[in-house]
């Protein structure tokens, strides 16, 4: 269970936007803190790629994000896989690294279709290589 944490149905419209008309290629979501409340933070456009979306996680605070990541199989077929990225920075406050643990399970369920899951606490275990492994 969420810890009374609600997904905006923001965050689900952008998420179906992102995965049916791909509209988006990533999302950033954050917790507000007083109204409880897990809101859109950023959106990438699908001109945008994974290092804008890296560069856009904040050094000092948890996100969540998505990632809308298409590639070729080996048999040259075209594929896309939805990545669902924890990012909890070293940096950040402990409450917040809590409360985004503790929230993401929530997220999750509302956002259907998310193929592999990422911890990420510095940018190295999140890197575009990581990803890549990921969806083979």
């Amino acid at each position: 269970a969420t810890t009374g944490m609600w997904v905006t149905d923001e965050c689900k419209n952008s998420f179906m936007e992102m995965k049916w008309k791909k509209v988006h290629r990533y999302i950033v979501f954050k917790i507000d803190e007083r109204s409880r409340l897990v809101t859109v933070d950023k959106v990438g456009g699908p001109g945008e790629n994974y290092g804008d979306l890296a560069a856009s996680l904040p050094k000092d605070d948890c996100r969540y994000a998505v990632f809308d990541f298409d590639f070729v199989t080996v048999d040259n077929c075209r594929k896309s896989k939805i990545f669902f990225i924890a990012w909890s920075p070293a940096a950040s406050r402990i409450r917040a690294k809590i409360l985004y643990a503790t929230s993401k399970d929530g997220l999750r369920r509302a956002l259907d279709g998310i193929s592999y899951e990422l911890q990420a606490t510095d940018p190295t275990e999140m890197g575009f290589d990581v990803i890549q492994d990921r969806a083979k």
